[in-house]
């Protein structure tokens, strides 16, 4: 069972002449300025085609508005993020949020000894079987990278390793070029029952990530149509710095961002019509003091609201990055900062919201951390469902039947409707001295002891085909030497 996000009222931070100004801003840039895109060159005659410019000595692609509003026409409304186990598909619908974990971080919290240390591919097993028990986690990204891995193949043996430790869908966001795709998509084949299979129920997503400002790679585009092929979504992820790589004001960066986006999506729309794709983002500001990015200021929140309002309306799915703390450790700046910006990822209708568990900037792993994620996420998420009112919920007849000075602890009603409450498995509500007497326990302390009770007895359902997984990277791995 699966605990995402319901949609029962929304924020809009962009009123109507805003979103228009941005989407204008954005089709002048397009057309104007232009996107560097260093695609095929048969790739590229087929965007003239469509009336698109290209200008091969500078690698330049011009986008007619007309030609770029048509393209996002063509990009499938809703779909369904399919996983290995039908009881974990998620209905990209527009009406509900689902949680990811984050990405790619480059170190861990080691469970045992609390220190920060590189990350390897046993700690990404972990955090996808515990990922894998956590209802609040609807689909998995690669957390850690797998830096013992052989790094040419290493985001095959990332995809091996979520397969074996979780049977919900994937995000296969470190395939960033044509060989480790064309793995993807063949180890996601075997795990789907086959090329058609995986067609028809993708297991697996991707997306692939501008170079802010205006940019693109080679490598990437190419993956990306790679999984385009095969049937599976593909979603295009911008990443400014606001003062660096984008404009220091939201307006500018969104403008900038979504300009990248609709540029990536209608090359995408192009040449291969009706692609599920989503609009992703993970924009931030750079602080100008430190030239580090922000990851909790106001305007970072601004942003994913405005991601939301963009993406809302192109009718394409949301994916905005959320969480990802600047915190160093768990603080009550980790806290303060991930409760408002999970807030405003939900509030705002974020179809996909990415992710959970990450310290300082989405570099560092921490399996409390995803604890306490997940806990400001149930929050977050019971908030915005809204209250249930009805007449059995007002329940005139219990208020009336225990009326002035008894009370409804007994009430059949109470009973009934108490069990809907929600209920903290890291917060403290006991007494201040029963508290004490238990030794004080921290909610990273309650966390830990979660965490470690999860990887001694869940038991994730890996695939019957290791053996021929196993082929496929050793295949790809040789191939890798040999470019």
């Amino acid at each position: 069972m699966l605990y995402p996000a319901e949609f029962k009222f929304r924020m809009s931070m962009l009123d109507s002449k805003e979103i228009e100004m941005i989407h204008q801003a954005s089709l002048e840039i397009l057309e104007k300025t232009g996107v560097y895109m260093p695609l095929k060159k048969e790739r590229l005659e087929v965007l003239k085609e469509y009336g698109v410019t290209v200008k091969e000595y500078d690698k330049r692609i011009y986008f007619p508005p007309k030609v770029v509003e048509e393209a996002i026409g063509k990009a499938p409304k809703n779909y369904t993020l399919y996983a290995r186990n039908p009881e974990y598909d998620l209905p990209l619908d527009g009406q509900h949020g689902y949680l990811s974990l984050d990405g790619c971080g480059v170190h861990v919290v080691d469970l045992e000894t609390g220190q920060v240390r590189k990350s390897t591919r046993e700690d990404l097993a972990r955090a996808a079987k515990v990922a894998d028990f956590l209802p609040q986690i609807s689909f998995l990204w690669p957390c850690v990278s797998a830096l013992d891995c052989t790094p040419s193949v290493q985001p095959l043996y990332e995809l091996k390793t979520l397969f074996e430790n979780s049977s919900k869908h994937i995000q296969v966001m470190t395939a960033v070029d044509p060989l480790n795709a064309k793995g993807s998509v063949e180890i996601a084949a075997s795990v789907a029952g086959g090329k058609d299979a995986l067609r028809r129920r993708p297991i697996i997503s991707n997306f692939q990530c501008s170079v802010s400002p205006l940019c693109f790679e080679e490598k990437s585009m190419e993956a990306a149509f790679i999984f385009a092929e095969a049937g599976v979504p593909v979603g295009i992820m911008t990443m400014p710095m606001g003062g660096a790589t984008a404009p220091v004001t939201v307006a500018g960066n969104m403008a900038v961002s979504n300009a990248e986006i609709l540029a990536g999506i209608t090359v995408l729309e192009l040449l291969y019509p009706g692609t599920p794709t989503f609009y992703g983002s993970c924009a931030t500001m750079m602080d100008l003091r430190t030239a580090q990015i922000t990851c909790g200021a106001p305007e970072d929140f601004l942003m994913q609201a405005a991601i939301c309002e963009m993406a809302h309306y192109y009718k394409i799915p949301a994916c905005v990055g959320t969480f990802a703390t600047g915190a160093k450790t768990f603080s009550w700046q980790s806290g303060m900062e991930n409760s408002i910006s999970c807030a405003v990822s939900v509030w705002s209708g974020a179809d996909m919201i990415c992710g959970a568990g990450m310290l300082n900037g989405a570099t560092i792993f921490s399996f409390e951390q995803l604890l306490m994620d997940c806990e400001i996420f149930e929050i977050i998420r019971r908030l915005f469902s809204g209250a249930e009112v009805n007449a059995e919920t007002i329940g005139l007849d219990v208020i009336n039947k225990v009326g002035p000075g008894n009370n409804f602890l007994i009430q059949k009603h109470t009973m009934k409707f108490a069990r809907k409450m929600w209920m903290p498995s890291l917060i403290q509500r006991k007494s201040y001295e029963e508290w004490v007497r238990n030794g004080k326990p921290s909610p990273e302390g309650l966390a830990k002891e979660k965490v470690l009770t999860i990887l001694n007895s869940h038991q994730p359902i890996p695939p019957n085909n290791q053996e021929e997984l196993n082929e496929i990277i050793d295949y790809y791995e040789h191939l890798s030497r040999a470019i």
